[in-house]
């Protein structure tokens, strides 16, 4: 049984439902959530039961519904950015009460849809430039966002890939910072990857350990557009994605930086002790998701899949600049298999941040902090892609 940790839970011995709450705060600094509108979910959700992820579905769509109605008002009255900005709320919403739901049903997919729908008109009204992109890949298409970078230094700006982990979505990804980091002149490819999103859902693409199939495509599509850097590309992932990305970057040299938001060494390992211990521990997800995206019926199977899920012999040929973050209570990933993966790095220009309890960021990917940690790695990426 997971130990009770000593900061603060808001749905106390729930661990994932307290994740995702804290998750949604820290999305109001980017426009994602709203404290008032929170505060209704906590309303709704309040003596009800830690294992009843409906009724967290349930109360996070009522509210999300509500957002949506906003939105279309504002819309309908002609206030593009009120609009804007509520839709973008309500799709956080619809999003974050899908993902405990699997496997997906029907009901679950009609949310899901609606969150997307809901993105694509934020996109349609904001000031902010987001293309809505299929980028190729291996007969079919991942879909994704060009975010276009504001006062770039020159017609081809640095761009940035980001790519998601495993139950993260990149209507979610883009209110944990993108609008900041586009602020320097850096656009961002923000994506659905393999095992993710409407990649999964939509597209059929299960999970998969040799990720740098799909951060080649993105290099590939970026390297089509006039308006792109292709000597400055680089990469970001988080939780998860601290496989995705070091992957990429040590398989595919045209990466030029790398930043693995949360560390991932042995994930198979991983699973295997969260399996031993009947799921009694800090999971974002039922245990169950970890069969839906993979596409297999047993925990055996899944596990089998994951044996290669390990950067041991990978990232020894990263060359590109190299940033890890991560916190030092992190109840998922533990800080020994972050200093595993720093150490093996093949990277001359490498840098360890360890986020503490003190300043802030301790947590699973710094959700307790998440401006503290897009500032500080948003600002090496200017440093690595716009200044070098």
């Amino acid at each position: 049984m997971a130990k009770e940790p000593d900061y603060f839970m808001y749905f106390p011995g729930n661990y994932r439902w307290s994740a995702a709450f804290i998750n949604m705060l820290g999305s109001i600094a980017y426009g994602g959530a709203e404290i008032g509108e929170l505060h209704k979910i906590g309303q709704l959700l309040k003596g009800q039961s830690p294992e009843d992820d409906e009724a967290w579905f349930d109360a996070c769509v009522k509210v999300g519904d509500g957002v949506r109605d906003h939105a279309e008002r504002f819309e309908a009255g002609g206030h593009r950015f009120s609009a804007a900005h509520a839709y973008l709320r309500a799709c956080n919403y619809y999003q974050m009460a899908e993902r405990f739901r699997t496997p997906k049903d029907d009901r679950a997919l009609a949310e899901y849809r609606k969150g997307v729908e809901c993105f694509h008109r934020h996109a349609g009204l904001t000031d902010i430039r987001i293309e809505v992109v299929e980028v190729p890949f291996e007969g079919g298409s991942l879909p994704g966002y060009f975010v276009h970078g504001q006062n770039p230094k020159s017609k081809r700006a640095p761009c940035v890939v980001f790519f998601d982990g495993l139950d993260v979505t990149k209507e979610i990804q883009f209110v944990r910072g993108v609008s900041d980091l586009i602020k320097r002149g850096i656009s961002c490819l923000v994506m659905d990857g393999p095992g993710t999103g409407e990649a999964i859902r939509f597209h059929g693409h299960h999970l998969r350990h040799d990720y740098e199939a799909a951060g080649s495509a993105c290099i590939d599509y970026l390297e089509m557009r006039d308006d792109v850097d292709p000597k400055k590309i680089g990469v970001v992932a988080i939780s998860l994605g601290g496989y995705y990305a070091p992957r990429c970057a040590s398989m595919e040299p045209r990466f030029a930086a790398c930043i693995a938001w949360g560390a991932i060494w042995d994930y198979h390992a991983t699973w295997k002790k969260r399996i031993d211990a009947a799921f009694k521990t800090s999971l974002s997800v039922p245990g169950h998701h970890i069969m839906w995206i993979f596409g297999v019926d047993s925990l055996d199977a899944a596990l089998k899949k994951l044996e290669p899920f390990r950067l041991d012999g990978v990232v020894q040929r990263m060359r590109c600049p190299f940033l890890l973050v991560h916190g030092a209570d992190d109840e998922q990933i533990p800080l020994a298999h972050a200093r595993a993966l720093y150490d093996a790095c093949g990277s001359r220009d490498k840098t360890f941040r360890v986020f503490t309890a003190e300043e802030g960021g301790a947590q699973h990917c710094q959700r307790d902090y998440l401006t503290l940690v897009v500032a500080t790695m948003w600002d090496w990426f200017e440093d690595k892609l716009v200044r070098a």
